[in-house]
C-alpha cells in the first residue's frame, strides 16, 4: 500500500454501501504533505476541476505529521520552509522544530479551505490506467475512485526502511522506527540501542542520552556534521516579520541567495567544499575529547557526497560516559541483545531503528500500473528512477509526480522545487482545458534525452565523485534523486507546460479521441536542450 489522504469529503457518506460505489473526480491527489497540500491549494484557486485528496494519515503534514521523535526539527532555515504564497511570520526560531512546522502546515490547510476535499485515513492500494476510458482507477480503503488525472504527492521520505538483520523480529524489548516513534515507551534508565547515524539519529541521540541508562549508537558510516546556526527570533524580529511590509520577504531572499551559493561547490566545483570540510573537522576537534572517538566520527569521503547534517549537540552526546559509538557491523539481534561481527554481545532493553526510508525503491511504485500494464516498480527496475522534468513519466499518462525523480536537493528547501512543479501542473491543466486535450504522455525519446543530459551534468558533482555510497544513488549507480543545479533554473524550466514534449490525444466535438499528436523531432530536441540551459 502507498500514501493516501485525509478527512471526509462532501461526497463521502456513511451509507452501508458507500465503499462499494465508485466516485469520480477530475483529479485525485495522493498524499497531503507539502506537495499534495500545495496541489490542493492551487487547484482550489484554479477552480476549473473537481478534485479529492486521498491521505492515509489522520491529518495533513506528511513527514512532519509522522516524525514526532524527540528532537525532531528541520535542517532548512524556517524562512525557506514555507510556501511563498503563505509565508509564516509566526516562526519562533531560525530553524523550526517539528510541532511548529506541523502547526504551520495545518494552519495553511485551514486558511486555504481545502480540508473538505480530503479523505483522511484512506490508503491507496493501487492506481491503474484505463486506456479505453482514458482515466485512472484507484482502489482505496474508502472504496474506488476514478479520475481523469492523478497527482502523486507521495513524499520520498514516507516509507520507513527496516534493516535486514538476522533475528531482529525476535527482539523481546521495545522496538520501533524513528518515523513511527512509540511515545508510550519509557526509556528512562534503560539500556537503549539506536541503529543509524543519519539526520534523524543525530537529533534523537542528544535528546535521549541523558534519559537512557546506557545508549549504544551503531554507526555504519560517519556523517559530516556542520554547526546548527539556530536561535530564537527576538521580539523585534517577530514584530517586523508580521507588521513591517517587506521585512520577511527580504530576510527570505537573503537566506535563499546564501543557500544557492552552495550549489557551486556541490555541483560545479566540488573542491570548493574543502572549506566546509575543514569547518566540520574543527567541530570534531572542539567537541570530542577522546582521540579514538574522534577517529570513529571522521568520515573518509568528501563533505557533501552524502547528506550534510547540522547539530551542535550530537558530538557532545557521543562524548558522554553512558554513550558508546559502535562501528563494528551487526551480526544478529537476539531476544535481549545485539551481537556484532567481532562476537561482542551487548544487552539492551529497547531498540530504535533510524535507518531512513525507501527512496529509489519505494513500495508505492508497485501499486501504480501504466498504459502498457507495467507497474512503475517494473519500469524503474529496468531503467532506474527516471522521469521528465521530475514531474511526468513515460507510459503513465495523465499523471504528475511531485517530488519526482531528480527533484531532491542537498542545499536548500524542497518547497522551492515543489512550487516549481505546481506551476508546471497548473499550466498543464490550463492548456488541457483550453485545447480540449484528453490525454498526455511524455514521449520516451524526450524523456531519455532529458535524462542523458541530466546524468552528464551529475557526473562531475560531489555526489558522484566524493567517494561515498549513498541513498542518492540507485542500483544502476545513477543519481536519480538530486537536482544538479540552481533552484531558479528548475523554476524557469517548469514555468510552462511544453506540450510538444508529449504524445497528445484531443477530444473531438463528439468527445471521440483523435490520433495522438507528436512533436516534430526538431521541436522535441530544442525543448529538451532548452530545459538544461
Amino acid at each position: 500500500m502507498f500514501s493516501s489522504a485525509f478527512i471526509v469529503l462532501p461526497m463521502t457518506t456513511t451509507s452501508p454501501n458507500a465503499a462499494s460505489r465508485t466516485r469520480h473526480v477530475d483529479i485525485a491527489i495522493i498524499g497531503s504533505g507539502f506537495s499534495g497540500l500545495g496541489a490542493a491549494i492551487k487547484l482550489k484557486k484554479l477552480g476549473s476541476y473537481s478534485f479529492v485528496v486521498l491521505e492515509r494519515g489522520a491529518d495533513v503534514g506528511g513527514t512532519w505529521r509522522d516524525n514526532t521523535y524527540p528532537g525532531a526539527a528541520c535542517d532548512v532555515p524556517s524562512q525557506l520552509y514555507s510556501f511563498s504564497f503563505a509565508r509564516n511570520p509566526e516562526w519562533s526560531r531560525s530553524f523550526s522544530q517539528q510541532p511548529e512546522i506541523q502547526k504551520y502546515i495545518r494552519s495553511v490547510a485551514e486558511k486555504s479551505d481545502v480540508l473538505d476535499h480530503h479523505v483522511f485515513g484512506c490508503d491507496v492500494n493501487s492506481a491503474q490506467w484505463d486506456t479505453a476510458a482514458q482515466q485512472w482507477h484507484l482502489d482505496t480503503t474508502h472504496g474506488r475512485f476514478t479520475a481523469r488525472f492523478v497527482v502523486s504527492g507521495v513524499g520520498a521520505l514516507c516509507e520507513p526502511a527496516l534493516p535486514n538483520i538476522a533475528g531482529i523480529n525476535d527482539f523481546e524489548g521495545e522496538l520501533f522506527h524513528s518515523a513511527r516513534w512509540d511515545h508510550t515507551a519509557d526509556l528512562t534508565g534503560k539500556r537503549v540501542a539506536i541503529i543509524g547515524t543519519g539526520a534523524s539519529a543525530i537529533q534523537i541521540v542528544p535528546a535521549i542520552a541523558d534519559k537512557a541508562g546506557t545508549l549504544d549508537v551503531y554507526q555504519r558510516t560517519a556523517p559530516w556534521i556542520l554547526p546548527r546556526l539556530d536561535r530564537p527570533y527576538t521580539r523585534f524580529e517577530r514584530f517586523a516579520f508580521k507588521h513591517i511590509p517587506g521585512v520577511q520577504r527580504l530576510a527570505r531572499t537573503a537566506i535563499y541567495a546564501s543557500r544557492e551559493t552552495q550549489v557551486i561547490g556541490l555541483a560545479k566545483a566540488p573542491k570548493l567544499m574543502l572549506g566546509l570540510q575543514a569547518l566540520a573537522k574543527g567541530m570534531i576537534r572542539a567537541q570530542i575529547r577522546n582521540p579514538e572517538l574522534r577517529k570513529k566520527v571522521t568520515p573518509d569521503f568528501r563533505i557533501g557526497c552524502k547528506r550534510m547534517l547540522i547539530s551542535n549537540a550530537y558530538y557532545p552526546a557521543l562524548d558522554r560516559a553512558n554513550v558508546d559509538l559502535i562501528t563494528d557491523g551487526i551480526a544478529e539481534v537476539r531476544g535481549k541483545s545485539i551481537v556484532t561481527a567481532d562476537g561482542t554481545e551487548r544487552e539492551i532493553d529497547a531498540l530504535i531503528v533510524a535507518t531512513g526510508f525507501h527512496v529509489t525503491d519505494s513500495p508505492m511504485f508497485a501499486g501504480i500500473t501504466g498504459k502498457d500494464g507495467r507497474t512503475l516498480a517494473e519500469v524503474f527496475n529496468d531503467t532506474g528512477m527516471q522521469g521528465y522534468k521530475g514531474t511526468t513519466v513515460a507510459g503513465f499518462p495523465n499523471m504528475f509526480f511531485l517530488v519526482g525523480p531528480n527533484t531532491g536537493l542537498g542545499h536548500t528547501s524542497i518547497v522551492l522545487m515543489i512550487e516549481s512543479q505546481l506551476n508546471y501542473v497548473i499550466d498543464a491543466l490550463k492548456k488541457i482545458k483550453s485545447n480540449n486535450i484528453a490525454t498526455f504522455d511524455v514521449l520516451p525519446e524526450v524523456q531519455n534525452e532529458y535524462n542523458a543530459i541530466l546524468q552528464k551534468q551529475l557526473s562531475d558533482t560531489v555526489w558522484m565523485t566524493g567517494g561515498c555510497a549513498s541513498w542518492y544513488l540507485d542500483k544502476h549507480g545513477n543519481n536519480t534523486t538530486l537536482w544538479p543545479g540552481f533552484t531558479f533554473t528548475f523554476r524557469r524550466m517548469l514555468k510552462q507546460f511544453d506540450t510538444q514534449a508529449y504524445a497528445i490525444t484531443v477530444m473531438s466535438d463528439h468527445t471521440d479521441i483523435a490520433a495522438p499528436q507528436t512533436a516534430a523531432p526538431a521541436a522535441r530536441a530544442n525543448t529538451t536542450q532548452g530545459t538544461q540551459a
